[in-house]
């Protein structure tokens, strides 16, 4: 495996670079990082590209020739919302994926980097999961038609590299978090999601917040800008059959998460789980041995923290949604 790494990095400079995705919490994360590689970085807004439609993706692609493709674009949501709607989660990132992966096929696109989620592996794998540990059971039931198609994604990817020779990878990133993130209390990611509700229940002044689950399972989490760091690195070093894990090797209880959200937002009630409500896989941890081996630092966690960077979630929350906090009045 030690072929896959490149010994002359791949050039950004002066490259075209489609950034698929780009106002999305990942996507906004490479362009702030990519603005450091001297390269042409293109975007399109939703509604002058619907990514779900092949034809359209296929014209804009052959109009602006990008070289590099990075695909963040997909359509998300915490636990609620995947097991409520699991039709669209399934055809929409299935369309994303195939849509943009094949018409990089027909435009010769030199790189193209996908991007998939640490839930394609099984629910109960050997815990922290190798690369090697995809397809080797049942998915998690509560985000199985998201991650059935983050699953095709990356199977095409390879695939295609492996018919046509297309230089596509993919890599697999822990949970994400940081700037740029929707904040929703029902169909957020786990971090939004309890910064809206520990947010709303402090400005309504209560003195319980009741969050789903038991609060047990452990969390393996990412800050979005290192990611982007990790991908960038991928694309200059990384061509290989195999998708790379990406994470920050540290995990943390969804119970010590909450208490961690309530004292920066400064909820001071009690925390109550609803055991009656889904927990999710109980741990999911990735192993990322293969990515730190050859170089790849998380040093930005290593000098934010966990709280600071939930500190920076938490002003851009107030920031970008205006709401009210009435203790930094």
């Amino acid at each position: 495996m030690a072929r896959d790494w490149l010994d002359t990095p791949y050039d950004l400079r002066g490259k075209r670079v489609w950034v698929a995705g780009h106002t999305g919490m990942v996507g906004s994360a490479m362009l702030r990082r990519l603005a450091d590689e001297d390269c042409d970085v293109l975007t399109v807004e939703r509604d002058e590209l619907d990514l779900r439609e092949q034809a359209d993706v296929r014209g804009w692609m052959a109009v602006h020739k990008p070289q590099v493709v990075v695909v963040t674009a997909a359509k998300v949501g915490g636990i609620g919302a995947n097991f409520e709607n699991p039709a669209p989660f399934f055809y929409d990132n299935m369309m994303i994926a195939s849509n943009i992966i094949h018409s990089s096929h027909q435009n010769n696109t030199g790189r193209l980097l996908f991007l998939g989620s640490s839930c394609i592996y099984p629910r109960d794998c050997v815990q922290p999961i190798k690369e090697e540990s995809l397809l080797c059971g049942a998915l998690e039931a509560t985000n199985e038609a998201y991650a059935l198609a983050k699953i095709g994604g990356l199977k095409m990817v390879e695939y295609y590299r492996r018919q046509y020779g297309c230089d596509f990878i993919s890599a697999m990133p822990c949970n994400l978090f940081g700037v740029g993130d929707t904040y929703d209390a029902e169909n957020s990611h786990v971090i939004p999601a309890m910064i809206v509700k520990a947010h709303e229940a402090k400005i309504r002044g209560d003195d319980v917040l009741t969050l789903w689950g038991s609060g047990a399972p452990l969390r393996e989490f990412l800050y979005v800008d290192e990611l982007a760091d990790a991908l960038v690195y991928l694309l200059k070093n990384y061509s290989g059959d195999a998708h790379i894990n990406v994470g920050s090797g540290t995990e943390i209880s969804i119970k010590c998460l909450a208490q961690s959200i309530c004292e920066v937002v400064g909820f001071k009630g009690i925390v109550k789980f609803d055991s009656k409500k889904p927990d999710g896989t109980s741990r999911k941890m990735l192993d990322t041995g293969r990515l730190m081996s050859v170089g790849w630092k998380n040093e930005m966690w290593q000098k934010k923290g966990m709280m600071k960077c939930l500190e920076e979630c938490y002003g851009d929350f107030l920031g970008r949604y205006n709401y009210e906090d009435r203790s930094r009045v």
